[in-house]
């Protein structure tokens, strides 16, 4: 019995590295849950034309929207371990064990992470160009007199997380409004819905340049490198701990070992590719090398950490 055992062992081990070794050998589906356009799909594009290049097969990016992402990760999660079905996401994913109760998958081992895109240092605090609120300093002075409503894509994503814990070490209280993308927070921003939103620096850099929209603070450790003019919150706000965001791509749970480590490298090489970093770091993310391991440590650590978010927050689960 145990020859058998051996023998059907060492002929799995044998088959998937013969997958390893082949792979790609035909297209590779890469989803994400937010809308065409938006910071999370332009990245996840940028990068799946440069593995197009480099494995010899079309990495296609397909957008499977709602539910803050789960409808995308659902998707991958019950999809077959081949590496022929990735996901790509971005921190709002870290939030979702917390604020729905039947996901339809578990999020740490139906999913298995691969490599990170990179790591964002903060988020911008914006209000339309038009508003009569010039600093971080006035906004917070008024809140406290008059409600003030914001928006986010959803509730329990990463921006309306940071919103409610800049909101609480302020000491101030706003009116949450959930929207279905960060493109539709902007739209109700500049239509006079909502007065203020938190959102990453990529889709924004351009408005905030062109002066559509007005920064009143960013939530990193350090000055975003094109605003350096913009204050860090952490240093208005006494307690206000740094948010920031990032990218990471997934696989199914029960995915290969060696496919997982074959994307991994072919990953990282792509991101050092001068056109692909170019773009990610123009939009401020810190490049990593973590192996599938750390990655998937540094996961753990990064929903454990947003799990405590969530409760600080009081965001509760729906």
């Amino acid at each position: 019995m145990l020859r058998i055992v051996s023998f059907f062992a060492a002929t799995l081990l044998t088959v998937m590295a013969a997958q390893a070794q082949h792979y790609p050998d035909r297209p590779v589906r890469m989803v994400v849950g937010f809308a065409a356009g938006s910071g999370p799909d332009i990245q996840a594009r940028t990068v799946a034309a440069q593995l197009s290049n480099d494995l010899g097969q079309q990495f296609f990016v397909e957008n499977r929207l709602g539910a803050n992402g789960t409808i995308a990760s659902r998707s991958v999660a019950t999809a077959p371990p081949d590496g022929y079905t990735i996901l790509f996401s971005s921190n709002a994913i870290a939030s979702t064990p917390y604020i729905y109760k039947n996901l339809g998958y578990d999020t740490c081992t139906d999913l298995k992470p691969v490599a990170t895109q990179g790591i964002l240092d903060g988020l911008f605090m914006l209000v339309d160009a038009k508003s009569e609120i010039k600093t971080l300093q006035q906004f917070i002075a008024r809140a406290k007199k008059e409600r003030v409503i914001y928006g986010s894509p959803g509730v329990g994503n990463g921006l309306h997380l940071a919103t409610e814990l800049f909101s609480k070490a302020a000491g101030i209280k706003m009116q949450h409004v959930p929207y279905k993308g960060a493109s539709e927070v902007m739209n109700g921003m500049l239509s006079g819905s909502i007065e203020v939103m938190f959102v990453t620096p990529p889709s924004v850099i351009g408005l905030i340049k062109a002066g559509t929209v007005r920064p009143l603070g960013f939530t990193g450790t350090k000055p975003f490198p094109q605003t350096p003019e913009v204050p860090l919150i952490k240093d208005v706000v006494p307690g206000f701990e740094p948010v920031g965001s990032w990218g990471m791509f997934f696989v199914p749970g029960k995915t290969p070992p060696d496919l997982v480590d074959k994307l991994n490298v072919a990953i990282h090489k792509a991101l050092l590719e001068p056109k692909v970093a170019d773009i990610l770091q123009r939009d401020g993310y810190i490049p990593d090398n973590r192996n599938p391991a750390e990655t998937a440590a540094y996961f753990r650590k990064e929903v454990e950490a947003t799990g405590e978010a969530v409760k600080a927050a009081g965001i509760e689960p729906n």
